[in-house]
């Protein structure tokens, strides 16, 4: 263990000497408060030390002390339904120790050391096993079971197994391994900066179902696939986060408040319990993790915060879980990175961000993906990582968008001026993009119907033709525009009204299912595929916008999902029967 002195205080950077045994990364004590910090720079027997703790009256000359270990968090029952800190600390506990202003130098174990969990064996003595290998389970929430695995690094016989009532740190089994007995607790730890390992790296070739239109049919995600969301002020980043958490196909949810304002967490942190989780009727929280490093707390333990969340989800997806992790926002943690950086004295990149902003964007976002955990029951699992981006001003051309945008494959674009139209989601569908769109075609043919890519293919040609359009209509006005293009802006107005925009508080709007995105695609396009018919038989491009079935199509959005199979053939039979109607009346002339 090494233990130095302090040299320089310079806001949440230490410098400490006699610190040559130390290693780089290595979690250090500072000053006789004990706070918690970790070394980010070496030179010779001077370590710069990053604190996660308020570094107000800290003095030269005061102790530093290190541990000899890396940042790491506890992995264990207790993870679900915790409120953690940006370095693991839980927020719940030290308030009920201390009350509610957060007190420096703090030390609570980030996993109840005194609750038992129940534990039922899955493995029995005598039985060979490896790491990942899982040898039981504890039923931590009505929704979630837990499963214990083999740590990594530890493999052998099963030498005893018991079921029964353990605390986080008790033994539940030991493993006769080469290097001698190995207790297993219900608890590992893990170094946050390091990936967990597992077997192998699957192709991204499943969608990430998420009720929201918008998504799934124009900009899909994968499982296991990374996306970002840029937006500025007011264009409902959090409120699409949100949605994502309560309603994407996942087993569970990390959710990272970093460096966000405190009102806003608050709203997280009050919302999510009563949120009833659409897939169980539970709470929504019953299989959720929250890290919360607002603002105003540490800016070092902003930089930790997303390394600490996606260390908890990888353990949640080496059990075999899917799980969606939402960063909100990436910006707040690359101006954390920003301050470090410039306390450290190293050379400034673009607008002061260090030169190492993308590499380490890069060893974040990678860490996502669909994969076979390690064990040998080959459980195929997914890390999806999904990060809103806060550009100053809205100004995508900043290096954490540029950054971004160069490593995920998904890209959600919010508009301002839609959200000031009251279209939510605000993604503009004109510069978002999916690179997944093409390698997930094949599942929602197979899986939705044959022909979703071709009326996806179709949707988006529309509302790119309306794009150039709007600028003739602009300049000219609509009069200009001839009858076939007239009633393609009819339709693109269509898609953007009825399809696009998506109620998240109503209380059927709020998720549709894929048969009825496609159902509703399948409408607009029949709309527009029977008028330009009607249109090229003369009929009236005035009374082909006005048919009241439109009024049906766009209402077709609150059908409940039992009655959509029969509420669309009632709209098609009707808009069958007005077109008839227009062309019969046509014809009278």
């Amino acid at each position: 263990m090494s233990k130095g002195t302090i040299l320089k205080v310079a806001g949440p950077l230490v410098v400490a000497e006699g610190m040559r045994d130390a290693n780089m990364f290595d979690v250090v004590r500072v000053s006789g408060e004990r706070l918690i910090g970790e070394i980010i720079e070496m030179h010779g027997d001077r370590a710069s030390i990053q604190v996660y703790e308020e570094t107000a009256g800290l003095g030269t000359g005061e102790p530093v002390e290190s541990t000899g270990a890396p940042l790491s968090v506890e992995l264990g029952p207790g993870l679900i339904k915790g409120i953690f800190d940006g370095i693991q600390r839980p927020l719940e506990d030290i308030m009920s120790k201390i009350g509610n202003n957060l007190k420096r130098g703090v030390e609570v174990p980030s996993l109840d050391r005194n609750k038992k969990w129940h534990f039922t064996p899955t493995a029995k003595a005598g039985d060979t096993v490896g790491p990942g290998d899982i040898v039981g389970t504890v039923q931590e929430t009505d929704i979630v079971l837990h499963k214990i695995m083999v740590p990594y690094g530890i493999e052998g016989k099963v030498k005893t197994i018991s079921e029964g009532d353990y605390t986080v740190t008790e033994t539940a089994a030991v493993i006769e391994t080469a290097d001698g007995d190995k207790n297993i607790t219900l608890m590992q730890k893990w170094p946050v900066r390091k990936g967990r390992p597992y077997k192998k790296k699957l192709s991204p070739d499943k969608p990430l179902v998420t009720g929201q239109r918008v998504i799934d049919a124009l900009f899909p995600i994968a499982k296991g696939g990374v996306a970002a969301i840029p937006g500025p002020f007011g264009s409902g980043k959090t409120v699409t986060q949100h949605q994502l958490a309560k309603w994407a196909e996942a087993d569970i949810v990390v959710y990272i408040g970093c460096g966000e304002r405190g009102n806003e967490m608050t709203d997280v942190l009050n919302e999510f319990p009563e949120l009833t989780d659409p897939h169980t009727g539970k709470s929504l929280m019953e299989r959720t993790v929250l890290i919360a490093n607002t603002s105003d707390m540490p800016v070092a333990a902003r930089e930790a915060s997303i390394y600490t969340g996606i260390t908890i989800a990888e353990y949640f997806r080496d059990m075999g879980y899917s799980v969606a992790l939402m960063a909100d926002s990436t910006s707040r943690w690359a101006e954390a990175l920003r301050e470090m950086s410039g306390r450290l004295e190293e050379m400034p990149g673009e607008e002061g961000y260090p030169a190492y902003l993308g590499s380490r964007l890069a060893q974040f976002y990678e860490r996502a993906g669909r994969v076979t955990a390690l064990g040998s029951d080959e459980r195929e699992a997914a890390l999806s990582v999904i990060g809103a981006v806060s550009p100053p001003g809205g100004d995508i051309s900043e290096p954490v968008s540029q950054a971004t945008l160069r490593i995920v494959k998904v890209f959600w674009g919010l508009d301002s001026s839609l959200a000031y139209k009251r279209h939510f989601p605000a993604i503009n569908w004109l510069t978002s993009y999916s690179l997944y769109a093409d390698s997930l075609g094949k599942w929602f043919n197979d899986n939705v119907d044959d022909s979703w890519t071709s009326e996806r293919a179709r949707i988006m040609g529309l509302l790119s033709d309306e794009a150039s359009l709007d600028e003739i209509v602009k300049l000219v006005g609509m009069d200009a525009l001839s009858p076939s293009d007239r009633l393609k802006m009819e339709a693109a107005r269509s898609i953007r009204e009825d399809f696009l925009h998506q109620l998240a508080f109503h209380e059927v709007d709020t998720y549709t299912s894929l048969r009825k995105q496609f159902l509703m695609m399948s409408l607009v396009l029949s709309y527009y595929d029977k008028s330009l018919e009607a249109l090229e038989k003369g009929a009236d491009i005035e009374k082909l916008a006005s048919l009241a079935s439109r009024e049906a199509i766009g209402r077709f959005k609150y059908v409940h999902e039992e009655d959509i199979e029969n509420e669309y053939n009632k709209v098609i039979s009707s808009l069958d029967s007005e077109i008839s109607r227009v062309l019969a009346e046509k014809e009278a002339d």
